[in-house]
C-alpha cells in the first residue's frame, strides 16, 4: 500500500504542472522574504539605482551606434578605431545641434513663454464671448466655467511650473549621464563577449537554447530602440516641414516636442499635437484645422510607410495591449514607466514565448524542456 502511494506521489512530482506549481510557491515565498528583510537589500537597491541611468543610457546608445561601428569594421577598420570614429560622429552631431538647432529652438521657446499671458487673455475672451451668446446654460455649468476662467492664470502657471520642474529633472538626468560614454565604450568593445560568458556554465544543449533566447532579446530590443527613435525623428521632420508650410509659429520648438513625445508608443502622437493645436488656435482659429491635417498626414505616412519598413512586425504588439501596458506603467512609475513599459513588456513576452515554444518542442520530441 505504502509502495503504491509512493509510486503515485512520484508520478505527481514528475508532472510538469506540479513542478510549475512548486516553482510559483517558491517564487512568491522568496518575494515575501525579500519584502520582510528589505533593510538588507535596500543598500544594494541604492547601488543599482545609482548606476541604472548610465547603464540604460549606454544601452540605448549601444543599439543606435552598433550598426555604425559594424559599418566602419566592414571597411577593414580596427574595432577600437571604429569605436573612436563612432564617438567622433556623435560629437559632430552634438556640435551641429548645439550650433544650428538649439539657438533657434531656445529663442522660439522664450517667445512662446512670453506670449502665454496673451494666450490666457485670449482664452478668457473666447469663453466670455461664448457665454454671452448662450441663453440656456445651466447655472452649474456657468459656475464651473467662471471658476475655471477666474483660475485660468493659476492653471497655466501650474502647467508651466510643472514643465520647468520636468525640465529640471531632465537636466538632472542628463547630468547623471556623465558615465554613459565609458559604459558605451566597453559595451561596443566587449558586447559580443557577454553571451559566451553567460552560457559557459551550462551544458552544450542548454547553452544553445540560452543563446537562441538572447538572440531573440537582442532582436527585440534592436527593433524597438532603433525603430522607435528613427520613427520619432522622421515624424518630427515631417511635422516641422508641415508646420513651416502652414506658417505655424514656433514650428521648430513644437516639432522637437513632438519628436520627443513620439518616443512614447501610441500615446505620444496625441500628447504631441496638444501644444500645436493651442498655439494654432491662438495664432488663427482656422490654423487648428491645418495643424490637425498636418498631424493626420504625418501619422498616416508614419503608420503606412515608415513604421512598416523600419520596425516591421518584430514586436507584434496589439494596440489595446500597448494602451493597457502604458496606463498601468504610468500609474506605477510615472513618466519613466510610460517610457520603458513597452520594451520591458516586449522583453518579458519574448522570454515567455521562447520557453513556451521550448516546452512544446520538448513534448513533441519527448525530451528535456531545458527550463
Amino acid at each position: 500500500m505504502i509502495y503504491e502511494l509512493g509510486k503515485v506521489g512520484m508520478h505527481v512530482v514528475n508532472k510538469r504542472w506540479f513542478q510549475f506549481f512548486v516553482f510559483f510557491i517558491l517564487a512568491f515565498t522568496l518575494i515575501l522574504l525579500i519584502s520582510v528583510t528589505d533593510f538588507i537589500f535596500f543598500p544594494f537597491i541604492k547601488i543599482v539605482g545609482s548606476v541604472a541611468v548610465p547603464i540604460i543610457g549606454a544601452g540605448i546608445l549601444y543599439y543606435l551606434t552598433k550598426p555604425l561601428m559594424y559599418f566602419f569594421e566592414r571597411l577593414k577598420i580596427n574595432r577600437i578605431i571604429s569605436i573612436v570614429l563612432v564617438f567622433v560622429v556623435m560629437i559632430l552631431l552634438g556640435v551641429f545641434v548645439y550650433m544650428y538647432i538649439a539657438p533657434i529652438a531656445q529663442q522660439q521657446f522664450r517667445n512662446l513663454i512670453d506670449n502665454v499671458p496673451k494666450m490666457v487673455d485670449w482664452a478668457q475672451d473666447m469663453i466670455s464671448l461664448w457665454q454671452s451668446n448662450q441663453t440656456a446654460i445651466p447655472d452649474q455649468v456657468n459656475k464651473a466655467i467662471n471658476d475655471f476662467t477666474n483660475n485660468l492664470q493659476s492653471h497655466i502657471d501650474s502647467v508651466i511650473n510643472y514643465l520647468f520642474g520636468f525640465i529640471g529633472q531632465i537636466i538632472g538626468f542628463v547630468t547623471s549621464l556623465v558615465l554613459v560614454p565609458f559604459f558605451l565604450f566597453f559595451m561596443l568593445k566587449d558586447g559580443e563577449k557577454l553571451v559566451p560568458f553567460i552560457t559557459q556554465i551550462f551544458s552544450k544543449k542548454k547553452a544553445a537554447n540560452i543563446r537562441a533566447l538572447l538572440s531573440k532579446l537582442d532582436a527585440t530590443l534592436t527593433s524597438f530602440i532603433q525603430g522607435q527613435l528613427i520613427v520619432s525623428f522622421a515624424v518630427g521632420v515631417l511635422l516641422f516641414i508641415g508646420y513651416l508650410i502652414i506658417g505655424l509659429n514656433y514650428s521648430l520648438t513644437l516639432a522637437l516636442f513632438a519628436m520627443v513625445m513620439n518616443v512614447i508608443p501610441f500615446a505620444g502622437p496625441f500628447i504631441a499635437v496638444i501644444p500645436a493645436l493651442i498655439v494654432g488656435a491662438f495664432q488663427e482659429p482656422i490654423m487648428v484645422v491645418w495643424v490637425a491635417l498636418v498631424m493626420i498626414a504625418a501619422q498616416q505616412i508614419e503608420s503606412n510607410l515608415i513604421s512598416p519598413n523600419v520596425m516591421g512586425r518584430a514586436l507584434d504588439l496589439h494596440p489595446l495591449t500597448v494602451i493597457t501596458v502604458i496606463l498601468a506603467a504610468g500609474s506605477i512609475a510615472g513618466f519613466l514607466g510610460i517610457l520603458f513599459a513597452v520594451p520591458f513588456y516586449a522583453v518579458i513576452k519574448t522570454i515567455i514565448l521562447h520557453f513556451y515554444q521550448t516546452y512544446v518542442d520538448s513534448k513533441k520530441n519527448k525530451e528535456d524542456a531545458l527550463i
